[in-house]
């Protein structure tokens, strides 16, 4: 099944050249099907790129999905136009009142800063709260995940002595969780990132589950029991160019930056990249939408309250 966008998203462009299987809204009219209702909280300042990064693996499974894109009310983008911000995305005011059965949480380059600190954190922090019952399973990426551990379970982030920069190589540590079925027993996963957490934290925590982790880059994938809540440390959504441009980014503003590891063949930045991880992140998020959504997920979106409320009360 394709995924619903609407008809000027600059997406929609780019996931047809690519043979993404997408959908305008004008043709969905004529299917008599009940789309997965995912909400996206861009958070990233290059919100088109993100967008077509999440879409297109989104766009990739048989499930039809309908995405509605969230900018934050408190945080002006320097980015992105006004102009692609009104025409396509929504405040959180706007979509209170609304259920979803999916959420996706970005990350965001404020991670240095105390979470406090960040300029929108209580607008987010308003989000978090609201997703415990009017989403049925929310996915957050690398600083959202941060942000979300530090939120529901006081687990703080801490600085790394350099930034964790590259595709690492990672390996599961509950081999038949959902979330991870069909992964290969070694899989990579591109990291950008100055933070980390550390795994006794988590340990802590019962409700939390350790899924999947890396030698070099710590933990990766971890879940509430229920998969209500999913947390993934990396960036399973780049694409090929990603790490590219942040690397020449920082490196023609003077600042500190390595090769990536792992992402340049015999890392030598002058040949192009190679891409290791883009089979692990479709079926990360085809499992995702499939296992943690698709099937759980109540049909009457209206019922999802109480739903959400009674297994919260367990």
């Amino acid at each position: 099944m394709p995924i619903k966008l609407p008809n000027e998203l600059p997406a929609y462009k780019t996931l047809t050249e690519e043979n993404i299987f997408v959908m305008t809204e004008t043709r969905a009219l004529t299917q008599d099907i009940r789309p997965l209702q995912i909400a996206i909280v861009n958070l990233m300042p290059t919100k088109v790129d993100t967008e077509t990064q999440l879409l297109r693996l989104l766009g990739n499974t048989p499930l039809q999905v309908e995405a509605q894109l969230i900018a934050m009310a408190s945080h002006e983008s320097r980015n992105t136009s006004r102009e692609h911000l009104e025409s396509f995305y929504q405040t959180f005011d706007a979509i209170r009142n609304r259920n979803f059965d999916g959420m996706i949480i970005t990350g965001a380059p404020v991670e240095q800063l105390p979470f406090e600190e960040v300029e929108y954190w209580e607008e987010l922090c308003e989000i978090m709260e609201w997703s415990k019952q009017h989403v049925h399973s929310t996915f957050h990426i690398c600083w959202a995940a941060q942000a979300a551990l530090y939120y529901h379970f006081g687990i703080p982030k801490k600085p790394l002595a350099e930034k964790l920069f590259g595709v690492f190589p990672h390996r599961a540590e509950r081999e038949h969780y959902i979330l991870l079925r069909g992964f290969d027993d070694v899989f990579m996963v591109p990291h950008s990132r100055h933070t980390t957490i550390d795994r006794a934290e988590v340990e802590k925590h019962p409700e939390l589950k350790i899924l999947a982790s890396s030698e070099e880059a710590g933990i990766y994938a971890m879940a509430t029991e229920n998969g209500k809540k999913v947390f993934i440390t990396g960036h399973s959504e780049y694409d090929p160019w990603t790490l590219e441009r942040e690397y020449r980014r920082d490196k023609a503003a003077g600042l500190p930056i390595a090769v990536p590891k792992n992402y340049y063949p015999g890392d030598d930045d002058t040949k192009p990249p190679q891409v290791t991880w883009r089979g692990h992140a479709h079926l990360l998020y085809a499992n995702w939408l499939n296992y943690l959504v698709y099937q759980t997920t109540p049909y009457d979106l209206s019922a999802l309250n109480a739903a959400e409320k009674e297994k919260a009360d367990r």
